[in-house]
């Protein structure tokens, strides 16, 4: 019965704490912060009501002109894959891939056009490939489809 009691006690006095705000007493470590409140711009990111593809495409003259510039990358191909459009609101110049197993800067050869984009390589799980709008662009390839392409590691 004491047990009962005293069992009963403690979760009426944790009960109690529930309208303290725990934060101002144990402030929570830096890398569990909520970012401040507030507009955030970020530049490349596409409008939230984008429907074109030059409203998704947010890439500079500037990116992509060093997207096309040729410099030799010193690896050799990592292979063949098929690619289709990947998410259309992340920016840059991206090929997302089951050849390589962590993120490295490479290039992308398409097999249809012969056009060469630098491009960072991201690691997928999935069997396919995904490449960003911008890329696509610039290897002169239509929106909708699968695309072979040939991927150089750096």
């Amino acid at each position: 019965m004491k047990q009962v009691i005293l069992l009963s006690a403690v979760c009426l006095a944790v009960t109690g704490c529930a309208g303290v705000d725990m934060n101002n007493i144990l402030p929570s470590p830096p890398h569990l912060q909520r970012a401040p409140a507030g507009p955030t711009v970020n530049p490349d990111v596409p409008p939230a009501d984008a429907t074109t593809v030059d409203e998704f495409d947010t890439a500079s003259e500037g990116d992509k002109v060093a997207a096309l510039a040729s410099t030799p990358t010193p690896a050799g191909a990592l292979g063949t894959t098929v690619a289709n459009l990947g998410d259309p609101t992340v920016p840059g110049f991206w090929v997302e891939t089951p050849l390589v197993s962590s993120e490295v800067n490479g290039r992308v050869q398409s097999k249809t056009t012969g056009r060469t984009v630098k491009v960072t390589l991201k690691p997928t799980t999935t069997g396919g490939s995904r490449i960003s709008i911008s890329a696509l662009q610039l290897l002169d390839l239509d929106l909708s489809g699968l695309h072979e392409l040939v991927v150089f590691g750096s």
